[in-house]
């Protein structure tokens, strides 16, 4: 569809430059701001910029040349582009025809709506403007968002455009765009950090332009990160809705730490803590964490908790395998003896691997029928022990095992001579200490002995020295 017309005065035009002292244009709408750089990416871009010209890196810009004017007439401007609604007066095959005013008209491919349902005749539609072709008097214009053809002239901080990754550099990557060279420093290529940024190289990206300065050799500075967490902060959105605890979902490890590992759900962040790695003991350190999942290994995780306000999400990888506890409960029985090994010791005892993911506590005072003062000194880490389930709580998952018990008790000192049980004062006491403490009528007579020795008195001169005499006992 075309119109005879020509552009009104407020049109932009693309075929007369302003003069260089012409006044700046006034805009029915405030400019966006640029995104402005903190002063660590400031410092990491002048340093990657003057390694770049150590090397003699190509010059950006037509020949160090000024740039054109820009184009004349008040416009409207988002990310360095004219934005314009109109209403869709005709949809075609290929391309989509807008309405600004009188005969004012603009056309964009219908190719750009892909994956969207394309718009319908009668509804506002909002466009960017790329140039007026004063042949057809009609603007050219793109779906907003979509990748842009850079050109030198029009190229503003916050517009999105494709650029070509031509090398690597120190600080990032060289790029081109619109036949000049950029730079991207490597903190702006992805959200995570890219060991070797060589596998972008050839690779054409969309970018945004975070700076552009056309005095001297000219700067392009790009961000890829930007891009990415703009479609990161989108999809979340979604998954607030989508996302419920205990559900199942598949994500992409995205960062071992010492206290977990961080899983991208495809736009947020979740943590599996060490708790919830395995069914196993998982000792604090990333190393350890490793031994489990990778850095971009896929996993299924389960949601455990969900707290968006803290913008915290408990994930976890223990819950959707097999409980070990509960595969085991036909072999771990109190009174059972075990084979198992040493896989941590602690001052108190040591926990016994006696099933695969399932770990018992032998306390210190059951190591050895003598007193042991330290662990150490009977049982060493990673080795194989015979041990006797003593309890097994399956509420709380515990297991009490016994190393001695495995063993026969040593002959009691003194012989036969020795008084009871604990061997009197030629043997010796085996018993526990519950056992010790427990109500006899032994113990209740030593009671009764003790609290007559206290009522005689404590060494004073009424009961003459402590020898159990009173005064009256006293003979002149």
């Amino acid at each position: 569809m075309t119109t005879e017309s020509t552009p009104s005065a407020d049109q932009p035009q693309t075929d007369a430059p302003a003069a260089p002292d012409a006044p700046k244009p006034v805009s029915s709408a405030p400019p966006a701001e640029p995104a402005k750089l903190d002063a660590a990416l400031e410092a990491e871009i002048d340093a990657a910029m003057a390694d770049m010209e150590a090397a003699g890196a190509a010059e950006p810009g037509a020949a160090g040349g000024p740039a054109k004017a820009k184009l004349r007439g008040p416009r409207v401007v988002q990310g360095g582009r004219e934005h314009r609604s109109g209403t869709v007066v005709s949809v075609g095959a290929t391309d989509i025809f807008i309405e600004f005013g009188p005969k004012e008209i603009g056309v964009v491919e219908l190719r750009q709506y892909d994956g969207v349902e394309p718009p319908k005749v009668g509804e506002s539609l909002e466009v960017v403007v790329q140039r007026y072709d004063a042949g057809e008097s009609i603007y050219i214009c793109a779906r907003p968002g979509t990748v842009q053809k850079a050109d030198w002239e029009m190229l503003e901080p916050g517009q999105i455009v494709e650029a070509r990754v031509a090398s690597v550099n120190k600080g990032g990557l060289t790029c081109e765009v619109a036949g000049h060279d950029a730079f991207m420093p490597a903190s702006q290529v992805d959200v995570n950090r890219v060991p070797d940024l060589s596998v972008y190289v050839g690779e054409k990206l969309p970018c945004l332009v975070q700076r552009v300065d056309r005095r001297g050799r000219g700067t392009i500075v790009l961000s890829r990160r930007e891009i990415i967490e703009r479609e990161r902060a989108e999809a979340a959105k979604g998954l607030q809705e989508a996302l419920k605890e205990g559900q199942e979902i598949e994500g992409t490890v995205r960062k071992i730490m010492d206290f977990g590992a961080f899983v991208d759900l495809g736009g947020v962040d979740g943590l599996v803590h060490l708790n919830d790695l395995s069914h196993e003991r998982v000792n604090h350190g990333a190393k350890n964490v490793a031994r489990h999942v990778s850095e971009g290994q896929k996993v299924r995780v389960q949601i455990i908790k969900l707290d968006w306000d803290a913008n915290r999400i408990s994930l976890g990888l223990k819950q959707l395998q097999a409980d070990p506890f509960a595969s085991a409960a036909s072999e771990v029985v109190e009174g059972a003896t075990l084979t198992g090994k040493v896989t941590n010791i602690m001052e108190f005892g040591a926990f016994v691997e006696v099933a695969p993911g399932v770990e018992g506590l032998v306390h210190i005072s059951e190591l050895d029928w003598k007193r042991v003062q330290k662990v150490e000194d009977v049982v060493q880490k990673g080795e194989v022990i015979t041990v006797k389930v003593l309890k097994v709580d399956p509420e709380s998952r515990k297991i009490s095992l016994s190393v001695k018990q495995t063993k026969d008790a040593p002959p009691r000192e003194g012989g036969g001579g020795g008084r009871g049980r604990g061997g009197g004062r030629g043997g010796r006491d085996d018993r526990d200490p519950s056992e010790i403490l427990k109500e006899t009528p032994q113990l209740r007579r030593l009671r009764e002995q003790a609290k007559k020795r206290e009522k005689k008195g404590s060494g004073g001169l009424g009961d003459a020295g402590g020898l159990g005499l009173g005064l009256g006992d006293l003979k002149l």
